[in-house]
């Protein structure tokens, strides 16, 4: 069931043990404070934390024409104002390239390419600020987050805080390891890329023998 900016309210505000809220122009003290945390990019807080799969964006960049580096790589690519975190920096189109040789500096990519292709966490309307495409495990997460930033100063209560934000062991680092996790088995499968015994092996055959070995010289 897809979330809204009330339900994450009302489950941080669940989670902090103390009243929901009926609607976001209450005139209550828990509303204020989760509008402080909302407005303060708590939203895309969360986003960083992960190279979340219900966001992602693939974009081709061609560089800017009008910025020509001092020194080192001559390319720069602006980054997409959408821009969270980076998932790949390819020379491809389909992603089978990673760039390796490449910097990134305050909004900007730097390579040798006239173009590259990227993969990042979006926060754009359609993609990272589009509720309706969270997954449960993520909605959760968003909800301990912000329940971490108000359950002291709406309730008080020392352990309640604690029990949240403890390190590693805390209600929200597991949360976000739930969410992470969730999203990794979306994930195409991937491979580990042959050796050259394999390949060796699978390599040329004749009729229905596959190995590339030679069977007259085989031993048993």
């Amino acid at each position: 069931m897809a979330t809204d900016r009330l339900k994450i309210y009302n489950g941080a505000l669940q989670i902090c043990r103390v009243p929901q809220i009926a609607s976001l122009t209450e005139n209550s003290e828990s509303r204020r404070q989760l509008d402080i945390v909302w407005n303060d990019n708590g939203v895309r807080y969360c986003l960083e934390q992960g190279q979340w799969t219900f966001c992602r964006r693939t974009s081709k960049l061609s560089y800017e024409t009008a910025i020509e580096p001092a020194f080192g790589y001559p390319r720069a690519f602006a980054k997409p104002s959408d821009w969270v975190n980076t998932a790949a920096v390819c020379s491809d189109e389909y992603f089978k390239s990673p760039l390796i040789q490449y910097a990134d500096e305050v909004g900007y990519w730097y390579a040798d390419l006239d173009e590259i292709y990227v993969k990042y966490t979006s926060d754009a309307t359609n993609f990272g600020a589009n509720l309706a495409l969270w997954p449960q495990s993520f909605t959760e997460y968003v909800k301990m987050y912000f329940a971490s930033k108000v359950c002291g100063k709406l309730t008080g209560d020392g352990a309640r805080e604690t029990e949240i934000l403890r390190p590693r062991s805390g209600l929200l680092a597991l949360a976000l390891n739930v969410a992470q996790n969730r999203d990794a088995q979306g994930e195409p499968t991937k491979f580990l890329p042959q050796g050259s015994w394999t390949r060796a092996r699978s390599g040329r055959h004749t009729g229905d023998w596959r190995d590339g070995g030679n069977r007259n010289r085989l031993i048993g």
